[in-house]
């Protein structure tokens, strides 16, 4: 167990990176609001895009944001609009709310919104049948991808609704299920105290009484990630190597640059597995010039993942995914870290917030864990 120490430290440091990297700045938004798409339990916005000339049986990716960041902001850096322009593809993006969590984070350390038909996960599947019935998205090619706490959203929506996806795209992201508690989930980020290859198939099978076809998998990471730790990148592969039915070695491997790719096939020679290890880089969705724009987590490696992410999707051309990849990655690539609400966070629904100061009978060793969460802003 770590020191309480420890996890104070952690927290400030957080605190830290929230005030200098925060990503929630102006951008022109071009995302119309998606209203009126069901009970939403977990109190989500919504934003959509259509491709000009939009018609029926467009496919659909889901994309969601990291810690500290906006729809808006992760569309415009991303290139994501820009690509389904050129490609011919719908756009939905769930929104993180400070009610839910101080630093715009996706709860997917919480039990209650990482279930099937709960929370956070439930109102993003509403969100996604609203586009279907409204808008004629074809149900077979449906995709979620997402950054940081938005790529262990990502997992969690992979593993609780596979019916739903054809694939997949987790960015510095985390398996399903690992953590159900803060402390659990700073660990687990750290890459400490991961289940075992066994164990995180479990967690995937018992996420959904789902038993296949199951989605195709891509996942990029950062090397030098100080974030979450680059084994987190190989325990996702893990926990979807079981479902797949594949060997523990990839059937391809190749190294090009910074940019290192281990591919897992199917029987028919098919991709359906592959991890992207990018040497040097930080915390962040690595981008290339021509599409999208670098900012804080958005990050200019030479190396396009939201190109690749389509071409691997097979709704856009599949390109290079680095033409000229780059193995420098500036002060940017420091990330901002997952953690925003305990269960102590004011509720969704207009409950009375908790006080901002300890009550009087507060011992002296919870005023300060109380002190450090609020300073890190996981606790008002």
């Amino acid at each position: 167990m770590r020191k309480i120490s420890d996890t104070i430290a952690r927290l400030a440091a957080l605190k830290t990176l929230h005030g200098r990297h925060s990503t929630t700045e102006s951008a022109p938004d071009s995302l119309p609001r998606l209203t009126g798409f069901g009970t939403n339990p977990g109190a989500l916005e919504a934003r959509y895009r259509l491709p000009t000339g939009h018609r029926s049986g467009s496919p659909l990716v889901v994309v969601l944001h990291g810690c500290t960041q906006t729809a808006a902001g992760y569309d415009r850096h991303s290139g994501w609009s820009q690509l389904a322009d050129e490609a011919g593809f719908a756009l939905l993006y769930a929104e993180q709310q400070r009610a839910n969590n101080p630093n715009l984070c996706f709860n997917w350390f919480l039990p209650g919104d990482t279930r099937r038909d709960a929370g956070e996960t439930l109102s993003i599947r509403q969100m996604i049948d609203a586009m279907v019935a409204r808008h004629g998205i074809d149900r077979d090619r449906i995709f979620v991808t997402g950054l940081s706490a938005g790529g262990a959203m990502a997992a969690t929506m992979l593993a609780t609704h596979p019916e739903i996806f054809s694939g997949g795209a987790i960015i510095a992201g985390l398996a399903h299920g690992m953590a159900r508690t803060v402390p659990e989930a700073f660990d687990r980020m750290r890459g400490h105290g991961l289940p075992s290859e066994a164990g995180l198939q479990r967690l995937l099978r018992e996420a959904s009484d789902h038993r296949g076809p199951w989605p195709r998998i891509t996942i990029w990471q950062g090397t030098a990630d100080q974030t979450v730790a680059a084994t987190n990148a190989q325990a996702l592969a893990v926990q979807w190597r079981g479902v797949h039915g594949l060997d523990e070695e990839p059937a391809f491997s190749r190294t090009s640059g910074a940019l290192a790719r281990d591919v897992w096939s199917d029987p028919a020679g098919d991709a359906v597995l592959e991890i992207n290890m990018i040497a040097g880089m930080g915390h962040g969705t690595p981008l290339a010039p021509g599409l999208g724009a670098p900012g804080p987590y958005m990050l200019d490696v030479g190396i396009s993942s939201t190109r690749a992410i389509a071409g691997f999707f097979g709704i856009a051309e599949a390109q290079a995914a680095a033409e000229s990849p780059r193995r420098f990655v500036g002060s940017q690539a420091v990330g901002a870290g997952e953690i925003a609400r305990t269960t102590d966070a004011p509720p969704r629904h207009g409950a009375d917030q908790t006080s901002s100061s300890s009550s009087p009978g507060t011992s002296g060793i919870q005023k300060t864990i109380e002190d450090a969460l609020r300073a890190a802003g996981l606790m008002r």
